[in-house]
This record gives C-alpha cells, structure tokens and sequence, in this order.
C-alpha cells in the first residue's frame, strides 16, 4: 500500500483541479469553471457548471502569500458549504415539502430567494466555524486547564502538551466515529472516487470507468491532510508563544489561539502548496499522516459514483492545455 502511494504521489502531472463530495454528488473546482454533479433518484445526472471568478482578480493583495491561504479557506468553506446544500436539496428527508417558516418567508421578501440562500449559506459558514473552534480549540483549552487545576505543579510545556495531544485526539475520533455513520460512509465513498478520477487525470489515462478504478483511493493533496496540518502548525506555533507569554487562563488562552488561527492558516496553506508540488524526502514525511488519516475519510467507490466523478471533473477540464497545473 505504502509503496503504492508513494508511486502515485509521483505522478508526471500536478494539477490543481481540486473537488469535494456531496450528498450523492461531487463537486469539482477547475481554473475557470466550478462544476457540481448530483446523481438523481431517478438515476440520472445533474450537472451544474458555472464560471469561476477568483476575488484575487478583483483585489490583487488577496492573492499575495500568506493572505491568499486565509482567503482560500474563508472561500472554500463558503463554496463548499454551498454545494452541500444544492445536492441536498435532491434527497430531502421526507416525501413532503417542509413549509417555510415566517422567518424563512420574511427573507426571501425582503431579500429575495438568492440573497436569502446567500444569508442561509453564510449564516451556516459561521456556525460550522463556531462549532469547530469550539470542539478543537475551546474544548482541549478547558481539559488542559482541568489538568492544571488538579495538578497545579505541572510545567506549563506539559500543559501546551496535553492541550495538543487533546486536539489531536479529537480531530481523529471526530473522523473515525463520521466514518461509522451510513451516510457519511457514502460521501466518503464519492471522496475516493473523486481522488481516483484526479489521479487517473493526473496519469494522462482516459476517462474511463475502468481506468478510474484502477487508481488509488488516497491521494497526497486532499484537503483533510490540510486540517491535519493546520492542527499541527497550531500546536508548534502556539506552544511557541505560550513559552514566552505563559497565559494559563484559559479563556485568554482561547482569545490567543483564535488570533493565531488567521496566521495558522496562511502558514499552512503555502506549506501545502509546497508540499503539494515537489516529491521529496521531507515533503513525502509532510504527507503521510495526511495519507494515514484517509483511511476513514475516503473509501472506495461503485461505478456509479466513478461516473459522476467523471462527468464533474471533464465539466471543468481548461481548453489550454497545462493552464491547472500545480
């Protein structure tokens, strides 16, 4: 498996189409086109395509390093969020349509059905953000200062230690027990067939069914090594100022880490781009982990789901040759 994947990380071509899985769908995001591809009840597809248009074209400072990362994520999030509400609305829970609540119908009167989607979207963003600040940052701040309560004696290098070592944890039982849920386990499964598509791309080989299938499910520019990393750089950078400033309140500690997270971010999105391009010894051990941890995010895909990873990422194809690459 190992040396498989190291094979594969090698690929000839980098490109960086990149995609996400959806509710029975995947999106992918190509240098010019988005694109979001949804297989219907009924078996067919759903492909939607639309024209990108980057904000670092309007306002040339975002796309500088360091701010692009922050810009990236901010981005992404929204996109993704967006996606997953559009192929959700294709398999609602019940049969029957939900009617909108009075605060639903007062949005869309006074906004419109695309400001208010937009409001919606935005609104999720936010709440995802606070939940995951929350579980990752807060959460391990308060375990490691129960530490300090019953152990007062402690270093604080134990604390900033615990407080990581707990972070670390969280992340990867958050993922094992997502990896457990029905549901999830088939968005997971368009996850692979999302990275197979990109490597059999990526290998110069034709779009084919049996083509995709044959490529590895994990692949070493998926954006779950990137919060692993982010957590990572976290931990080394906080525990980096937590040495020369040694707050152990810790709500203040909180304050810090949410100040260090723009900077986190940015210093872990160049770190990946780097990574993402070269093929050496430091950039394969950057990597690993990332590798390691998609084993309970990605996993194998049907036919089915390679076709609609297919589609989406032929909908998003450059006409110049070698405009995606890495």
């Amino acid at each position: 498996m190992a040396e498989r994947q190291n094979q594969a990380c090698a690929t000839p071509f980098r490109t960086m189409i990149g995609g996400q899985a959806l509710i029975e769908g995947i999106m992918m995001m190509g240098p010019d086109k988005k694109s979001i591809v949804v297989r219907r009840p009924d078996g067919g597809l759903e492909v939607k395509t639309e024209e990108r248009r980057l904000i670092k074209d309007r306002h040339p400072i975002l796309g500088w390093p360091f701010i692009r990362g922050v810009v990236n994520f901010c981005v992404s999030m929204y996109t993704g969020v967006t996606a997953l509400m559009y192929s959700a609305e294709f398999y609602p829970e019940d049969d029957e349509p939900e009617e909108p609540s009075r605060f639903e119908k007062w949005l869309d009167e006074k906004l419109g059905s695309e400001k208010a989607m937009a409001f919606f979207t935005t609104l999720a963003v936010i709440i995802g953000m606070a939940f995951s600040v929350g579980l990752f940052f807060v959460l391990p701040t308060l375990f490691s200062g129960g530490v300090m309560w019953f152990f007062p004696d402690i270093p604080l290098w134990v604390r900033n230690l615990v407080e990581g070592a707990t972070r670390v944890v969280i992340f990867l039982g958050y993922l094992i027990l997502c990896s457990k849920t029905k549901s999830i386990k088939r968005v997971f499964s368009y996850h692979g067939a999302e990275h197979k598509t990109i490597f059999c791309y990526e290998k110069g080989l034709e779009l084919t069914v049996e083509n995709v299938r044959a490529q590895p499910k994990h692949h070493p520019r998926c954006g779950t090594s990137f919060l692993f990393v982010v957590i990572v750089v976290s931990i080394l950078l906080s525990s980096v100022v937590f040495s020369f400033w040694q707050f152990t309140n810790p709500w203040l500690r909180t304050l810090v880490h949410l100040a260090l997270l723009p900077v986190v971010v940015g210093l872990t999105w160049e770190i990946n781009r780097y990574v993402g391009g070269h093929d050496n010894l430091l950039c394969r051990a950057i990597r690993r982990p990332g590798m390691g941890i998609q084993r309970w995010t990605t996993f194998e895909p049907d036919d089915s789901m390679i076709e609609v990873g297919i589609e989406a990422l032929k909908q998003v194809l450059p006409e110049e040759k070698g405009k995606d690459q890495w």
